[in-house]
């Protein structure tokens, strides 16, 4: 029995919206006890992929909710962002009666998503070992910031892993301050290995029925996610710095500025350089020896710019845009979201889905994975607070089925 088995007989319940079917996820029970960002993300996207999310909050409801604006309404943009697809059901844990079921919940779950401090569930008996006792073939995926060693006291935030990484010393001018990247990069990279371990770990339990615990943090994936850049410390024993726009190891491969703006312009291969300078009328560049191969041109940058430069003044960017795409050389215009959405739009990869209907219906982003078979589903706007709580309580206290 799962808590959407009342629902069994409606098409918007069980199918998606177009009247498809199942996700690929369909028929796992999700218990989500996290809150914010990573684990919602993470948790959101098994739930559009067609699994059942409960998502447990206190009574105060998630973090995210009261972070605004922007709002839709008077409910939060970010809460609205990752939510979608789930129920929700408030429980105060301190309270031994809404422990009770939430152990209860765990115990019938497939999956549990947490990313409480570590430690932080095992009093009221929600830890790995505690639901693992009840339901040995759980899979538990825990999020922290910093680990459950010597770092697991340590507050979670995004912003923090994204200074103590050496993400924010890459990110700004050469001269400048270190910045933020625009998004909390750390925690939707996060999210998305959770979900990598927990559906990996789902395919070892069907070879095996073994559960496990599965273990994600924020700092290990921020230095995963350096690429090349923490690569060239621990192999290359070279520590990266700022350099504004410019790339370490190519150019061009930056805005580069034009008669009403700048556009974005890269030569990953000398075959796009030679096309670049085809299209902006210097032909003879790629002969000389000094631009000839990538590694020359990255390092005689500051003699190739001004050349660069020339070329490009007086054209604009739509005018670029067409020919260097034409002539196979990567470039586009620096868009606003509103304009970056729409550019998706006119893509025909249509990135807005509404979910809902009548006043509920919110407009989300779609999900990022197409399915020719199981496309994922968009059956529930992000819950109110406790939305489904009667109906969920109710399910809990009945004997399993």
């Amino acid at each position: 029995m799962r808590p959407d088995a009342a629902r069994a007989g409606r098409a918007d319940d069980t199918a998606g919206t177009d009247g498809g079917p199942h996700g690929p996820l369909h028929g796992l029970l999700v218990a989500d006890f996290s809150r914010v960002l990573a684990g919602p993300y993470g948790s959101m996207l098994l739930a559009d992929l067609g699994a059942e999310v409960v998502k447990v909050e206190s009574p105060g409801g998630d973090d995210t909710r009261t972070w605004l604006p922007p709002t839709r309404g008077e409910v939060s943009t970010y809460y609205l962002a990752v939510n979608r697809n789930k129920r929700s059901l408030a429980l105060d844990l301190k309270q031994e009666r809404d422990a009770a079921l939430g152990r209860e919940l765990a115990a019938r779950a497939d999956i549990v998503i947490e990313n409480f401090k570590p430690g932080g569930l095992t009093r009221f008996g929600l830890d790995y070992a505690g639901v693992r006792a009840a339901n040995p073939g759980v899979l538990y995926a825990s999020i922290s910031g910093f680990g459950t060693g010597a770092g697991a006291a340590l507050p979670g935030y995004d912003l923090m892993v994204q200074a103590v990484s050496g993400l924010m010393s890459l990110t700004g001018d050469p001269d400048g301050p270190p910045y933020r990247a625009g998004i909390s990069v750390f925690d939707v990279m996060t999210g998305l290995h959770a979900v990598i371990g927990v559906l990996a770990a789902l395919h070892h339990r069907r070879l095996t029925g073994e559960g496990q615990h599965i273990e994600v943090n924020l700092l290990s994936t921020a230095l995963s996610g350096l690429v090349n850049h923490s690569s060239a410390y621990v192999a290359g024993d070279m520590v990266p710095h700022r350099m504004g726009n410019a790339h370490p190891s190519l150019f061009p491969y930056e805005p580069l500025p034009v008669a009403d703006g700048e556009l974005i312009v890269i030569a990953g291969n000398d075959g796009q350089f030679t096309r670049l300078c085809q299209v902006l009328g210097v032909p003879e560049l790629p002969d000389d020896p000094r631009f000839r191969r990538n590694q020359d041109r990255t390092a005689h940058r500051d003699e190739l710019r001004p050349l660069l430069l020339t070329a490009l003044a007086g054209r604009t960017r739509q005018e670029l845009f067409r020919e260097l795409l034409a002539a196979g050389v990567p470039c586009a215009p620096i868009n606003s979201i509103a304009e970056g959405v729409t550019f998706a739009e006119d893509l025909g990869l249509d990135p807005v889905v509404t979910v809902g209907k009548g006043d509920a219906a919110v407009p989300t982003v779609r999900h990022p994975i197409a399915f020719s078979t199981t496309p994922p589903r968009y059956r529930l706007p992000p819950p109110d607070l406790d939305e489904h709580g009667a109906e969920l309580r109710a399910w809990l206290t009945a004997p399993r089925g």
